[in-house]
């Protein structure tokens, strides 16, 4: 397969999501060139990454497996400037507005200004967006904002599930929970809690292991909630 080994400067221009290829614009010889390129390809940037408009990057061309077209390969995240100006704004109010986008069985929000698509973080114990809200104006805040190669969007406003509400309320007044066991591996017992709309986990070893089997109720606390996250411990049986 023919390869040029020199390496090239553009901007990515446009990008399929479902399809899984995007478009570099870049000047060669002081001419205005296009090529595309897999998105998944292996040999891409080392760490994952969810390339977007306006992304420079490095790159080479060798020749399409077809063998008819040039196509970029050994792709090289540098920066994008627009991402960059939407940290900035992040850091005064982290507000933005724009649409909703499903590809396949993911959730991604277009900023409104920028056109960048950004993943859209969906909480286990929140309702999803309705298929009919594709293409609907929102309001959305960015995360992981240091690390611009990564950010990740959620809703501002959420639709939790009312288990999930009283999970809250648990966690904040630390009340004790009735949680039913469902699975026991040598790692972990996996646990059902409020109506089995919530699940958590208690990472093994713990006391009274051995006299713990599936459909048992124990006595938990919540200990971490995020509303990605739960992390459980069991109830220390009061001392006489």
């Amino acid at each position: 397969m023919e390869k040029d080994l020199q390496q090239y400067k553009g901007t990515i221009s446009f990008v399929n999501f479902e399809k899984h290829f995007a478009t570099i614009d870049y000047t060669h010889n002081n001419k205005a060139k296009s090529v595309n390129f897999k998105t998944d390809a292996s040999g891409n940037d080392k760490k994952p990454h969810h390339y977007r408009i306006g992304d420079v990057i490095n790159f080479q061309l060798k020749l399409s497996d077809r063998g008819d077209k040039m196509t970029a390969y050994n792709i090289k995240y540098l920066h994008n400037t627009a991402i960059d100006l939407l940290i900035q704004k992040a850091a005064i109010e982290n507000r933005f507005s724009g649409y909703l986008k499903k590809v396949e069985e993911n959730y991604f929000v277009k900023e409104w200004d920028s056109y960048i698509f950004f993943p859209l973080i969906v909480s286990p114990w929140e309702v999803p967006p309705a298929e009919t809200a594709a293409n609907e104006a929102i309001t959305f805040r960015l995360l992981n904002l240091e690390k611009p190669n990564a950010i990740t969007a959620e809703l501002f406003s959420h639709n939790y599930i009312p288990q999930y509400r009283k999970a809250v309320q648990h966690f904040n007044n630390k009340i004790d929970i009735e949680a039913a066991v469902t699975k026991i591996t040598p790692h972990a017992v996996f646990l059902n809690l409020f109506d089995d709309k919530v699940q958590a986990r208690l990472p093994l070893p713990i006391e009274g292991r051995e006299e713990i089997k599936e459909g048992d109720i124990i006595p938990i606390l919540i200990k971490h909630l995020t509303h990605t996250r739960i992390v459980v411990e069991p109830v220390k049986p009061a001392t006489e």
